[in-house]
């Protein structure tokens, strides 16, 4: 398999400058990721402890639980084993447990996980462990229930499991039905063209369902599969073991709410100040926090310094007394949002460096500001490693147009639109722009000479010469649609390629499943790249299959 890497231009400026010019963005961040002093230097700061720190032994116990669990593998077992060693250190980074493991973007985000802390051990001379954060904790169930894939017909589609309840229920607390789950894996298994890797795959995910309760459940199994043999150490966010553990960091959270959010809001000012454009709506009232209550997931903002806190429409009323013992007595009903959770992951582990995607390290760069407020460093933000597959009939496509990757990603309809006059043997498109110039050039100076006999029959005469020319744009039309319907197979070609590169306008990662590419190609890739000299240097890489 050949890896190239390119430079495709991030969307959000913050995250592009991060990348390729990181001294323009070097207040909003602790460390430099392209220093290789920085981890030694991140390493010291663990190593001098931190008093606002979680016991690694009852953190040990937690992850080892969930990880038995889920049928992680013994490596990953191994590595919750050395967490208990004050010298082990963690990669963490996580996503949303999407449906049969979501977006693509997913799996190379645990595979930057491994590499990454990999790589620290290697630099370090000491144990770091990768940690996949699973965030169980989230309730937007849309953002989570589907999964794309690119049909024979050449259509992006979609599967999708509705939601069990409709309440605002965190998604590791929403039961999905065995009902749901078959219908889910027909769709799937219809979804995948026959190949000797199939029937294991779809035993695979079979078994992993009729074991799940939850989309969490299943996503926890799936991911252990893929990559608890290099290590990778699961944890879900929303483990009610977890959350009793969180509980000193949730009972700081609501006493420092107020400071907390100022420093939030100092962040967002600072990353506005040099130019950049927010990535999260923030508030001044907010606690940055969710509690749960009658099974929903409430957000909370605060009417002052000791409270009370409401929801948005301010109908539901807590006191800070109340919040304050659920912290200490019932932590799994308090929550992180966007801007707490990464407090809570350096509070709850020895974090070397984070794994972000292109939007996260947007949003992470507001939050220097309350690290510090709490007494905590923003750890090593390292770019998650992005791919691109191109598979070998695309490639071969490509080839046929003479269409380099750049043409693809950037320039494809016009590509195309070119590629199709240079097929007009016929000139079309000239002839008939001579015949409508040469009518104009005719018929303008009779319609000017009759509005002199009167201005009426002038007017009708411009009316009449519009018409005309609009009935030689829609022959001219029909024409070309004829013409292009000579090169209907070579356009399918064109389609095909750009909805494999970039689907929905998108970059691939992004939109398809995994699970297409694993039944076609098998898992040997997956580990090739596991096992690369690859790093993560924010470049995009593609991936020759």
């Amino acid at each position: 398999m050949k890896v190239e890497s390119i430079h495709w231009k991030s969307s959000l400026p913050l995250t592009e400058d991060y990348v390729q010019d990181y001294n323009k963005v070097s207040d909003l961040f602790e460390y430099d990721p392209w220093n290789e002093s920085s981890w030694a230097e991140r390493a010291a700061w663990l190593d001098r402890g931190n008093p606002l720190a979680a016991d690694r032994g009852q953190l040990a116990e937690v992850l080892l639980s969930y990880n038995k669990a889920i049928g992680n593998a013994p490596e990953a077992l191994d590595a919750i084993g050395k967490l208990k060693q004050q010298e082990t250190l963690c990669i963490v980074g996580g996503q949303q447990a999407g449906l049969f493991s979501g977006q693509a973007l997913v799996i190379y985000k645990a595979i930057t996980l491994i590499r990454s802390a990999r790589l620290a051990s290697e630099k370090l001379g000491r144990p770091v462990i990768p940690v996949f954060w699973i965030a169980g904790e989230d309730h937007d169930f849309d953002e989570v229930n589907h999964m794309y894939y690119l049909s024979p017909e050449m259509q992006v589609s979609k599967i999708k499991i509705e939601h069990p309840s409709g309440k605002r229920s965190t998604v590791s607390s929403l039961k999905i039905s065995q009902e749901q789950w078959t219908t889910a894996l027909e769709l799937l298994d219809s979804s995948l063209i026959p190949t000797e890797f199939k029937p294991g795959w779809m035993d695979l995910l079979r078994t992993a369902a009729a074991e799940s309760h939850t989309l969490v459940d299943f996503f926890g199994r799936i991911i252990a599969k893929l990559f608890g043999a290099q290590g990778l150490v699961l944890v879900n966010s929303d483990d009610p073991q977890l959350r009793r553990l969180e509980s000193p960091m949730f009972t700081k959270l609501i006493r420092e709410h107020e400071a907390v959010n100022a420093a939030v809001l100092t962040g967002r000012d600072k990353l506005e100040a040099l130019g950049y454009s927010s990535q999260v709506d923030l508030n001044e009232r907010s606690a940055n926090l969710f509690v749960v209550d009658d099974d929903e997931r409430i957000f909370m903002y605060a009417a002052g310094p000791d409270g009370p806190y409401t929801d948005r429409k301010k109908e539901r009323i807590y006191s800070r007394e109340q919040l304050l013992d659920w912290a200490e007595s019932a932590p799994e009903r308090i929550s992180n949002n966007v801007m707490t959770r990464p407090l809570m992951q350096d509070y709850l582990f020895p974090v070397l460096g984070t794994v972000l995607g292109p939007g996260e390290i947007a949003y992470w760069a507001i939050t220097r500001e309350a690290f510090h407020q709490i007494g905590l460093k923003m750890p090593i933000v390292v770019p998650r490693l992005e791919f691109t597959i191109l598979e070998g009939t695309v490639q071969k496509n490509m080839h046929k147009f003479g269409l380099t990757l750049e043409d693809v990603l950037y320039h494809l309809e016009d590509k195309q639109e070119e590629w199709l006059r240079s097929q007009d043997t016929l000139k079309l498109e000239e002839r008939f722009a001579e015949v409508r110039a040469r009518f104009v050039e005719g018929y303008q100076p009779l319609v000017e000479l009759i509005g002199g006999i009167n201005p009426g029959i002038g007017k009708l005469g411009e009316t009449n010469m519009g018409k005309i020319i609009e009935q030689i744009h829609f022959l001219e039309q029909k024409a070309s649609d004829g013409a292009r319907a000579q090169f209907d197979a070579s356009l399918r070609h064109f389609q095909r390629i750009g909805l494999s590169v970039v689907p929905m306008g998108k970059p691939q990662e992004r939109v398809y499943n995994i699970f297409s590419y694993l039944n076609k190609y098998g898992d040997s890739w997956l580990y090739e790249i596991v096992n690369s000299d690859l790093k993560p240097d924010g470049k995009h890489k593609i991936l020759y299959m």
